[in-house]
């Protein structure tokens, strides 16, 4: 069936999402991308840094260890995280798990996904700490 002219939707204003606690969430979650390039970017100077020499890489590091680089990284640990948690959230309804044909309860899902995440913090920190 063919809409006319005058049967078609009024549009959308650009703020509609903002009328909805679910999609306003929904942008945040999308947001998080920003500041995890902002570090990217940073990691990948500091690669190039390295390759150019010592000069070079001294710059870097102290470019990194000003105060606002440093708020910058923070922004994108707690956007990380919070991404994180709500993928953690959401997977459950996804993709569930099946044991011996016994569904797993998504809090269970939710809660060895964080251990995961905690296992590969402490290996790191670990594997920090013997260099």
């Amino acid at each position: 069936m063919n809409k006319t002219s005058s049967q078609r939707l009024p549009p959308l204003k650009r703020n509609w999402w903002l009328k909805h606690r679910f999609f306003k969430l929904y942008m945040l979650r999308e947001a998080t991308v920003l500041p995890l390039v902002f570090f990217l970017l940073c990691l990948m100077a500091g690669m190039v840094a390295l390759v150019q020499g010592a000069d070079s890489w001294q710059g870097w590091v102290g470019f990194m260890g000003s105060p606002v680089v440093l708020a910058l990284n923070l922004l994108a640990l707690a956007a990380s995280l919070y991404h994180a948690a709500t993928f953690f959230v959401l997977f459950p309804r996804v993709m569930p798990l099946r044991i011996a044909g016994r569904s797993l309860p998504d809090n269970m899902i939710v809660a060895g996904q964080w251990a995961g995440v905690v296992v590969v913090a402490l290996l790191f920190f670990w594997l920090l700490g013997r260099a």
